[in-house]
């Protein structure tokens, strides 16, 4: 059974961190482009950040370029979202996801449509 299950959500305060974990089973993750995605209340679900199988690239939203940094250790099946310099804007419920490459040299797509497998979600919440 293929599976992603969240870790690390909570209540920070704003200019805090927080790391999420999101752990593959079932599948292996060096197979897939890789995101973290979120969604607040009333509002449409929108991509953070992204690794790209190939190159190990990077794409992220403007929004949390320079605060949010994505990863992955293949040895562990786990990818990670660094999340510093927390904003209240920031709250919302955060998703990872994956899909399968299409080739060696595809980038990673913000777009939530193109992931096959979503974990749980996990909520985060900034406040003072």
């Amino acid at each position: 059974q293929l599976q992603l299950v969240e870790s690390g959500g909570g209540l920070v305060q704003p200019g805090g961190s927080l790391r999420l974990s999101c752990a593959a089973s079932g599948f292996t993750l060096d197979n897939y482009h890789i995101g973290w995605f979120r969604q607040a209340p009333g509002k449409e679900r929108e991509g953070v950040s992204c690794f790209s199988r190939s190159g190990g690239r990077t794409n992220s939203a403007n929004s949390v370029k320079g605060r949010f940094t994505i990863s992955r250790d293949n040895a562990k099946n786990t990818m990670y979202l660094q999340m510093n310099s927390l904003k209240p804007e920031d709250t919302a419920v955060y998703y990872c996801a994956a899909y399968p490459i299409i080739s060696l040299v595809s980038l990673c797509e913000l777009s939530p449509s193109r992931y096959n497998y979503w974990g749980q979600g996990t909520q985060v919440t900034v406040a003072s």
